[in-house]
């Protein structure tokens, strides 16, 4: 993002970014900072928290930290009540909180890992945003972090893809359900290397397989993710609802 010039399209709006310590999460809360919004950095980890919190406001962002395990019902509740009590409303919500816990094909896939896949990549998100509707402001955007992977779910991401499908579909769903006065969108990014997606960096082979599927022969950055997520968040997209836009380099994307 450096050299980059940056509007300032999301100035007086508060968002909040589930597991925005690192990695893509951090990258969009960051760009929302420096595009003028309040922010509200979350994750598992105190620790985590109070570092992101400080990175962001070297760089002059209003940041506040909150630790939230979205699978924990107290914590999505306290989460959402802290903002408010803080800021007094909420505009962005981008959920951004997964988990791969396996690379197990599906019907290998224990219950257990099922359960987890399905509640922290999808209903902890449609739970988080049954405590925050109450206090999404009237214009407000709410952001689903999917993925490439969504689109054509295989190999040791497939059970995870499918639950990134299922984001699709909530998508759509939830943009029916919250219209007008809510636009719900999704950014579907293709492969970008993060801790999260480490066995795209730890193998150069796997990274230029990669590369190769892309049109414009290179991975995805958090920068190209933020710069997605911002678009949805902000005023210029307001005639944008139910959509997901696909940032993957030109990789395949149709169900």
């Amino acid at each position: 993002m450096e050299g980059k010039k940056i509007g300032r399209r999301l100035e007086g709006k508060v968002a909040i970014v589930t597991a925005s310590t690192q990695g893509i999460g951090f990258g969009i809360i960051e760009r929302f900072g420096l595009e003028g919004a309040s922010v509200v950095v979350s994750s598992r980890k105190q620790a985590n928290v109070e570092e992101a919190v400080e990175k962001l406001k070297s760089k002059g962002i209003d940041a506040y930290g909150i630790v939230c395990h979205v699978s924990n019902a107290q914590h999505r509740r306290n989460l959402v009540e802290k903002t408010v009590q803080k800021y007094g409303k909420i505009d962005i919500l981008v959920c951004n909180a997964a988990a791969n816990p396996s690379t197990d094909p599906i019907l290998s896939t224990k219950e257990a890992v099922l359960d987890k896949l399905w509640e922290i990549n999808v209903k902890s998100s449609i739970l988080l945003l049954q405590d925050m509707a109450p206090h999404l402001e009237k214009g407000s955007s709410v952001i689903f972090i999917t993925s490439i992977a969504g689109f054509q779910p295989q190999g040791s991401m497939a059970m995870y893809g499918v639950t990134k499908t299922a984001l699709l579909g909530l998508t759509k769903a939830l943009a029916a359900e919250m219209g007008p006065d809510t636009r719900v969108n999704a950014v579907a990014p293709g492969f970008v290397p993060t801790h999260f997606a480490s066995f795209i960096t730890e193998n150069s082979q796997v990274r230029e397989s990669i590369e190769e599927k892309t049109l414009l022969n290179r991975l995805g950055t958090t920068g190209d993710m933020a710069a997605a997520a911002a678009f949805l968040a902000s005023d210029d997209s307001s005639y944008i609802t139910g959509e997901t836009l696909v940032v993957a380099g030109g990789m395949p994307s149709r169900l």
